[in-house]
């Protein structure tokens, strides 16, 4: 084949965030309204930045790779928890089951100290702050950070993982779906 028989490469799309208010761009409301119907599991996020633990409940964690073991996430810049997540190095991601529900409201909850109860958490030996009880944690360290609009993602190498709590022992997945916590189980099997 002759060069001259080649097509001509596609054309490039610009990938880049429209700006706001764009006619390209959906609006806010829209967007919120659109993932209030897409349930998310709940996690419950710590780091202690040097300055005193922070938490924040979050649905935007989602494994990456099993080789090398990552997961991703976001941190709102609205959230308190905001500068102290980004700033650390470490973080520990609590998976929570439905058993975890107050562990999971403790950290959607502004305006409170999430880690006065000192019966509830501790910390690692590595110095980050750990709840009790619930299903599983990981402990990661931060290998990406990514502004993303009014958030930053972040990339997480997990190092250490304890499980408290198999299928079977739980009662059931904690999704929040359409501002509202629910639990999955048998009774929500769809199949």
């Amino acid at each position: 084949m002759t060069h001259s028989a080649l097509s001509s490469p596609p054309a490039l799309v610009d990938l880049r965030a429209p700006e706001r208010g764009s006619p390209r761009s959906l609006g806010a409301d829209d967007f919120k309204a659109l993932f209030r119907g897409h349930p998310g599991g709940v996690a419950v996020i710590t780091a202690d930045d040097g300055r005193g633990p922070v938490a924040l409940t979050a649905t935007s964690v989602s494994s990456v790779s099993a080789d090398p073991p990552l997961l991703v996430f976001s941190v709102s810049a609205l959230s308190s928890a905001s500068a102290a997540i980004r700033g650390s190095r470490t973080v520990i991601v609590h998976l929570l089951d439905a058993d975890d529900l107050a562990v999971a409201k403790l950290g959607a909850t502004s305006g409170i100290d999430r880690f006065a109860d000192t019966s509830q958490w501790s910390r690692l030996v590595t110095g980050e702050p750990v709840f009790h009880g619930v299903r599983a944690w990981v402990r990661c360290d931060i290998v990406d950070r990514m502004d993303a609009g009014g958030s930053t993602v972040i990339a997480a190498h997990a190092l250490q993982s304890n499980v408290a709590r198999d299928a079977q022992g739980s009662a059931g997945a904690l999704v929040y779906h359409d501002r509202t916590w629910h639990r999955l189980g048998e009774h929500s099997r769809a199949e």
